[in-house]
C-alpha cells in the first residue's frame, strides 16, 4: 500500500503569499467607508481569507482532492482582483494600493497554477 503524499502548507510559497495578500487587504479595509462593511468590504474580506484556507484545508487531502481547493483558492483571488477594481472606482482605494495587490495576485496566479500542474 503506498502512502498518499501531504503537504505540508506552511512551507508553501503559495500560502505564504495567500497570507501576504489576506493581511494587505484586511488592511486596507480598515479605511473602507462604514456603509460598505456588510458588502464590499465584507466580500472581500472573505475571498481574501479564503485564499489561504482553500490551500491550507487542501493540503491535508490527496493530490486530486488539494488541486480541487487549488482551484477554488484561484478563484476567490480572481474573485478579489475583480472586487479591487470596484473599490478603485469608488475611490476607496489608489492606483498605488491598486496595482500593489494586482501585482501579488498575479504572481500568485501564476505560482499556484504551476505547483498544480506538478502535482
Amino acid at each position: 500500500m503506498t502512502q498518499r503524499k501531504r503537504h505540508n502548507y506552511k512551507n508553501l510559497k503559495i500560502w505564504k503569499l495567500g497570507l501576504e495578500i489576506a493581511n494587505d487587504t484586511s488592511d486596507l479595509l480598515l479605511k473602507f467607508p462604514n456603509h460598505e462593511k456588510y458588502d464590499l468590504s465584507s466580500q472581500m474580506s472573505r475571498c481574501s481569507i479564503s485564499v489561504p484556507s482553500n490551500i491550507a484545508e487542501g493540503s491535508a487531502k490527496t493530490e486530486k482532492g488539494f488541486s480541487h481547493y487549488l482551484d477554488i483558492s484561484l478563484g476567490s483571488s480572481f474573485e478579489l482582483g475583480t472586487q479591487l477594481l470596484i473599490a478603485k472606482h469608488k475611490n476607496y482605494i489608489n492606483q498605488q494600493q491598486l496595482e500593489n495587490l494586482e501585482e501579488k495576485i498575479t504572481e500568485f496566479q501564476k505560482m499556484t497554477m504551476s505547483f498544480q500542474n506538478k502535482l
